[in-house]
């Protein structure tokens, strides 16, 4: 299926990942308070591609269903490197979350490259106008999303209203642990429900 890929929550996914290394530069250099007003805007772009793509037919993509929580990977995982450097998260939190993602994305490229009708080039499999398949993130996996980004939001706000220390904010790490490990398996139990193929044809 040949699709436009310049579509508005396609742009703001786009955003979303340029926002990225913005954030890990503030929260390295220790400026949480801007921190926080560039991890708001991140979090409208993640709201607005959502809404604008269930609600316009013309504005949904294939390229969309992976861009989406592509984007989100990658903003969580800049996230949880610079506050684990901050000493806002512990290391092997964020080493659980960043392990586990790079799979997920390993498993993105395979399917892609699964579902490439021939013939499968670089030039092909790297256009993102060719649209192979529809990716259906299961339930635990959006709810791991919205848990990891509460805790974001709980650590970054930490050192602005000075409760580092709270015993909240270590409940909230393991409840992120837990969800990351359930969110893992159940990609490994229903893989392959997640994945819907498109037709080949071009058109």
């Amino acid at each position: 299926k040949y699709e436009n890929p310049w579509t508005i929550p396609n742009i703001l996914s786009l955003a979303r990942i340029g926002l990225a290394p913005v954030l890990g530069y503030l929260i390295v250099e220790e400026n949480f308070n801007i921190a926080l007003g560039v991890f708001a805007l991140a979090g409208i772009t993640d709201l607005l591609d959502g809404f604008i793509a269930r609600n316009w037919a013309s504005q949904k993509s294939a390229l969309g269903s992976a861009l989406d929580p592509l984007a989100d990977k990658i903003l969580i995982s800049v996230l949880y490197v610079s506050l684990s450097c901050a000493s806002l998260i512990p290391v092997p939190l964020t080493t659980l979350i960043i392990l586990r993602d790079i799979v997920l994305i390993a498993a993105v490229f395979y399917v892609r490259y699964k579902t490439l009708s021939p013939p499968r080039t670089l030039g092909r499999y790297f256009n993102p106008c060719y649209a192979t398949a529809q990716l259906k993130p299961t339930f635990i996996s959006k709810m791991n999303t919205a848990v990891q980004l509460i805790l974001v939001a709980a650590s970054l706000a930490a050192p602005v209203f000075d409760y580092v220390d709270s015993i909240y904010l270590q409940t909230l790490w393991c409840i992120t642990a837990f969800t990351t490990a359930a969110s893992a398996y159940s990609y490994y139990r229903y893989g392959r429900k997640t994945v819907q193929g498109l037709p080949s044809r071009i058109t």
